[in-house]
């Protein structure tokens, strides 16, 4: 086997693939360094297999709602195993779908763990392999916390894990995965309580987001339990024992959904003289370039919008750089969108209200609307959307965008676009609506 190449990727995730795909197409010799499944998180134990799961819980809803339209829907029961089954086997194609277009491209593909040996030369299974450029593009994991009996909940890796599902569930969290995966749990059918350290989920989005979420959650009979420092877990007859600031909780699964941390551990990077802050995040410049010379690192890694698009998107900018001549080309991580499976869905891009006034002060006008769908006009728990545009200046440039609803979730990546490319409020105002939409409330504010 070839041992040197003009790329080397530790991690065969999405955002790794995707970098050597990029530059094999110029060219380059390139090798991905792998010791799982290819795919990484979102393949494997995030995006892909949540959105089906989150599809499960959507038909769900939709059969309860099929009434108000005139279906009569008997008893249906749900089979989680089987879907199991079925999910884990596409994630299975998927996996050798990866495998392929590393093959096609040209890219070698070597198992096993990678850790330094220098900044230019890799091991992996006792075999050492060099490159002019490696790329660090490893993940990131799960985080539990430390205190008694934390290893008997499960994170969202176990998630995937469970052979049905769970009748009383604790999620710990407030971030994108706590809320995601409580409503998938709800809407299938398990009892499920959110307990979070502070007042509210979703903290770093506009207010307006996850108020209507939380008020969303509730109807659906969520139950929240804020201000929460947990304490210690426990096994008892019937199920987990959850000690925490404001007594006790009985589940039969505890869910950790408190954030996740670069997988930076055993790569050795101290050999290549690449240190890490507290978390083990590597630091990055606007190019992906880490303090050494020819090493380089996209993802979670670098702990910058921990999303598998963007980590994608700085790779094949890398490639272009590196190995195309685009000596300027690298991700720009402003105006990024990103949408929240929750229920209902939440799409947003920009600023939020409250970064905008920090920013810009009085510059800054607001736009909102909160209305029922029309689809939700015949069904018996109606959701409401609600949406936000926040611009800027006399002018009124469009620098964020915030949507929850039915659709929220198909409907922001064309609204992203123009936002990134300078859109005013005007140009949304003279577009011709599309009606009977929720998207076209967007073009319509007053």
């Amino acid at each position: 086997m070839t041992r040197d190449y003009d790329l080397i990727v530790i991690g065969g995730g999405s955002g790794g693939v995707a970098t050597a795909r990029r530059a094999a197409s110029y060219g380059a010799r390139c090798a991905v360094i792998e010791a799982g499944r290819l795919g990484g998180t979102c393949v494997n134990v995030g995006c892909v297999p949540k959105k089906i799961m989150w599809y499960a819980a959507t038909l769900a809803h939709t059969l309860g709602e099929a009434g108000g339209y005139g279906f009569e829907i008997g008893e249906h029961r749900f089979d989680w195993a089987s879907l199991k089954h079925d999910r884990d086997a596409y994630v299975v194609r998927l996996n050798d779908v990866y495998a392929r277009m590393l093959d096609n491209a040209g890219v070698t593909r070597i198992e096993g763990y990678g850790c330094f040996v220098d900044a230019h030369t890799v091991a992996v299974n006792g075999e050492h392999y060099q490159a002019r450029h490696v790329l660090i593009a490893t993940g990131g994991q799960p985080r539990v916390p430390e205190l008694p009996g934390a290893e008997l909940g499960i994170t969202s890796d176990g998630f995937f894990g469970l052979e049905d599902c769970p009748s009383r569930v604790a999620v710990v969290g407030s971030g994108y995965i706590a809320v995601e995966l409580a409503g998938v749990l709800q809407s299938l059918g398990s009892k499920v309580t959110i307990l979070t350290r502070r007042e509210s989920v979703l903290r770093s989005f506009d207010a307006m987001l996850r108020e209507t979420l939380m008020a969303e959650m509730a109807a659906s009979g969520i139950e929240f339990c804020h201000h929460t420092q947990m304490q210690a877990v426990e096994r008892a007859a019937n199920g987990l024992q959850i000690q925490h600031s404001q007594g006790m909780l009985e589940a039969d699964c505890l869910l950790w959904a408190v954030g996740r941390d670069p997988a930076t551990a055993g790569l050795n990077l101290e050999a290549a003289g690449i240190t890490t802050d507290s978390r083990g995040v590597i630091p990055v410049d606007d190019f992906q370039n880490t303090a050494v010379a020819g090493v380089y690192a996209v993802g979670d890694v670098t702990g910058r919008y921990e999303l598998t698009p963007v980590a994608i998107a700085a790779g094949r900018r890398l490639a272009d750089r590196l190995f195309d001549g685009q000596t300027e080309r690298h991700l720009e991580y402003e105006m990024i969108p990103t949408v929240i499976f929750s229920h209902p869905p939440i799409g947003t891009v920009g600023l939020t209200e409250a970064e905008a006034r920090a920013h810009h002060g009085d510059a800054v006008s607001v736009y909102t609307t909160r209305f029922t769908p029309m689809y939700h006009a015949f069904t018996p728990h109606p959701a409401k959307t609600a949406m936000k545009l926040i611009c800027i200046g006399p002018e009124e440039r469009i620098v964020g965008c915030h949507v929850i609803g039915l659709g929220a979730d198909e409907m922001l990546q064309g609204f992203a676009v123009a936002i990134r490319m300078g859109a005013y409020k005007r140009d949304f105002d003279d577009t011709v609506a599309i009606h009977p939409t929720s998207a076209e409330e967007l073009v319509t504010l007053r």
